[in-house]
């Protein structure tokens, strides 16, 4: 199964509650003149995935708009505040997650990652036949994306409450593809003053 395919499921409906009164969004902040959100759908486009799914919740007015006229599926999560579990089992359930052999699960809000580490996580899960968890790490510490197969699914259905993969991962017998993107892994922006640090300009 060397071109196992690969859909993205971009996370972006959470209530961003880090950051502070004032109503300000970090998936808002902007990179590079960039709205974060759009930033990393692009970064998503610019893979070898073979659909790039942006789950909202949140604000998602806002998101949607910041994401005109791209080339993505959006799911609306309405049970958005009760956890990343809603999220990722509405990503999951979307057209174009069902067909695919692998789910590469994004979060929105982490400026590091590039095109090229998206394809590294791809690649490596087309390498191991579509039947092998794949993880960014860096220098061994696991972080994000995560690409988990599709033999998966049911054990992400039932996910409850703020979890993520991590539970999945560390439960499945499915071997690991560890691929150590750097620094990127690890980096996400949840305050202000991360995405400041990061090179961001907060705006609303």
């Amino acid at each position: 199964m060397p071109n196992a395919s690969v859909a993205i499921v971009i996370l972006a409906a959470g209530r961003a509650s880090r950051m502070g009164e004032g109503g300000r969004h970090k998936l808002l902040a902007e990179f590079d003149g960039v709205p974060l959100v759009r930033r990393s759908a692009l970064t998503a486009l610019g893979s070898y995935a073979a659909c790039v799914i942006v789950v909202t919740g949140h604000r998602r007015s806002e998101i949607e708009a910041a994401l005109d006229g791209l080339a993505l599926t959006f799911v609306d999560n309405p049970d958005y505040a009760s956890g990343m579990a809603t999220s990722l089992i509405t990503g999951f359930s979307s057209r174009g997650a069902d067909s695919a052999k692998g789910i590469l699960v994004m979060l929105a809000d982490m400026p590091g990652i590039s095109s090229e580490h998206l394809d590294a996580l791809i690649s490596a899960f087309r390498n191991a036949d579509g039947r092998a968890v794949v993880r960014a790490v860096s220098r061994g510490k696991p972080g994000n994306p995560v690409i988990l197969p599709r033999s998966l699914n049911q054990a992400v259905l039932r996910l409850e409450g703020d979890v993520g993969a991590r539970d999945i991962i560390a439960k499945s017998s499915l071997p690991v593809r560890d691929v150590d993107v750097g620094d990127a892994a690890l980096l996400d922006v949840d305050t202000p003053d991360e995405v400041l640090a990061a090179g961001g300009i907060m705006k609303k």
